[in-house]
């Protein structure tokens, strides 16, 4: 009896343990899956990120480009083998882009607290560039290799770029974003076109800034900016022009120096229903290199430059729903980049035919600085002055119209003509001599754009733009050029003439 009672406990121990394991393989009932809730404070496409209260949206687009006349999307044929107007420049540039941007929220006690990021991969293709080489019979040759290649020559390929990286808080902003400065549609009025001037540009900048909200639509923002590339020109030591640089436009050796103070500037915004004013200002401090080749050669002192933009835009007028008039207007002293912004040429030389006896071309040179000096003396501050402007009109929601255009004007000083001037009649033997020089310019475009939108974040573009280089050297004057190897220019006599430039630009993008 003892031995079939242990067997049966024994027995009824192994069920036992056997049922335990069997429940143990059994599915657990899940917790609850926590789905992405939509998050409405911010607008469409923001959702709450799960186990937060911050929310995120998450956008970018797809863009390809084809410009046909330049070696660049971003402006017209102005310079380098672009400007040469020979077998060298490009019929055609294409582009592809990938955008990808990030934007979160969260509310706080002092307010939206916010972070923005934008980051865009490009590749470009189509462009050769390369030094050249000269042969004994005395012809040029030009040389391309693919991407990843030795030789002279190479195409343009990927970058990665961060266009916006920045965090707002308590109405600072600090980070990379457009200039405080610029108004809210920057160098596009109306229009895809880059390199338009008139007026503060979209190139983003480092900053730190705050803006002041006074409701009603009026704020008021001040801002201590990068001013290493985005807001400086040229600093022209002209005592270092040589015959190669001014044959590109260059006024001299290029003298800038390292970073002392970031550019101030203020804006004041009245942004309502029929539309918005804006007024800005801006401080930039022009510091320079040596006079020399070392430190013993003295430098000339900084001098403060400044600019001040007005900016006007009116919606929604009689001609039509969501038709829209955007103009503005900028004047600058020592300060040349915000109205020649980035995107825009620095440099032009622009070759085209020519009727002048002896004379093998015709060309435009023209360049733009914020200041010029010489060895032994200080800077001169060099003046510019600027307007652009668009008129966009909706044919239906899916096809809209703009004509654009934009105008940006040099003008230097007379002690800075005379050191110019100097250099050109020496250098390249200006055959009307100091009286006809007169290094001032005028650097204009307008354009026609249409879009198709034929559903919703689809569109397809067609933008063409005509760009005018008015020089103001006198009427039939010439310059003996050096051998351009690199555009393939001989050595000769040249007329200097006013010069255009045409472009198209066709353009597909999708946004999300």
């Amino acid at each position: 009896m003892k031995l079939r009672a242990k067997t049966l406990i024994l027995g009824s121990a192994a069920v036992l343990a056997g049922g335990g394991a069997q429940a143990a393989d059994l599915p657990v009932k899940a917790k609850a899956v926590e789905y992405v809730k939509i998050c409405s404070l911010y607008g469409a496409g923001f959702y709450y990120i799960p186990g937060s209260d911050t929310c995120i949206k998450l956008g970018g687009y797809i863009r390809t480009d084809l410009v046909l006349g330049s070696n660049s999307v971003y402006g017209s044929a102005n310079n380098s083998v672009a400007g040469a107007h020979n077998r060298l420049s490009n019929y055609y540039t294409s582009r592809a882009r990938s955008d990808f941007s990030v934007d979160t929220r969260t509310a706080t006690e002092y307010g939206v607290l916010r972070t923005f990021a934008d980051a865009v991969f490009t590749w470009t293709s189509g462009g050769y560039t390369g030094a050249g080489t000269t042969a004994t019979n005395g012809s040029t040759a030009y040389t391309g290799n693919a991407v990843g290649t030795s030789g002279t020559g190479s195409i343009t390929g990927g970058a990665l770029n961060i266009y916006y990286a920045f965090m707002q808080f308590a109405g600072f902003t600090i980070g990379r974003t457009q200039s405080q400065f610029s108004s809210p549609w920057t160098n596009y009025p109306g229009n895809a076109y880059d390199g338009l001037p008139g007026g503060g540009g979209w190139e983003i900048v480092n900053q730190f800034a705050y803006t002041a909200d006074f409701g009603q639509g009026i704020t008021a923002s001040f801002s201590v900016e990068d001013q290493v590339v985005r807001d400086t020109t040229n600093i022209w030591n002209v005592s270092g022009a040589t015959a190669a640089g001014l044959a590109t436009g260059a006024y001299g050796a290029n003298n800038i120096g390292a970073s002392r103070a970031p550019d101030l500037v203020a804006m004041l915004r009245v942004d309502q229903a029929w539309g918005l004013f804006q007024a800005s200002v801006a401080a930039h401090d022009n510091h320079a290199g040596y006079y020399g080749a070392d430190e013993t050669t003295g430098h000339p002192g900084d001098k403060w430059g400044w600019a001040g933009q007005l900016a006007l835009s009116i919606k929604n007028i009689p001609t039509g729903a969501g038709d829209t008039i955007n103009v503005q207007g900028v004047y600058t002293n020592g300060a040349t980049g915000y109205n020649f912004h980035p995107y825009t040429a620095s440099t032009y030389a622009i070759y085209g035919g020519t009727g002048l006896g002896g004379a093998y071309q015709s060309v435009g040179l023209a360049g733009l600085s914020d200041s010029v000096f010489v060895a032994g003396a200080g800077q001169q501050l060099t003046t510019s002055y600027g307007f652009n402007g668009a008129y966009t009109h909706n044919w239906s929601p899916y096809w809209n119209t703009a004509i654009y255009g934009g105008l940006g004007a040099v003008r230097y000083n007379g002690t800075a003509k005379g050191y110019i001037c100097g250099a050109f009649v020496a250098t390249l033997g200006l055959s009307t001599g100091p009286a006809g020089c007169n290094p001032d310019f005028n650097y204009g475009v307008v354009g026609l754009i249409t879009r198709w939108t034929p559903v919703k974040n689809l569109t397809f573009s067609a933008d063409l733009a005509y760009a005018m280089l008015d020089q103001k050297y006198a009427s039939g004057s010439t310059v003996t050029l050096p051998l351009q190897s690199g555009i393939a220019k001989p050595g000769a006599v040249y007329e200097l003439k006013d010069q255009n430039s045409l472009t198209l630009l066709i353009r597909a993008q999708r946004n999300w």
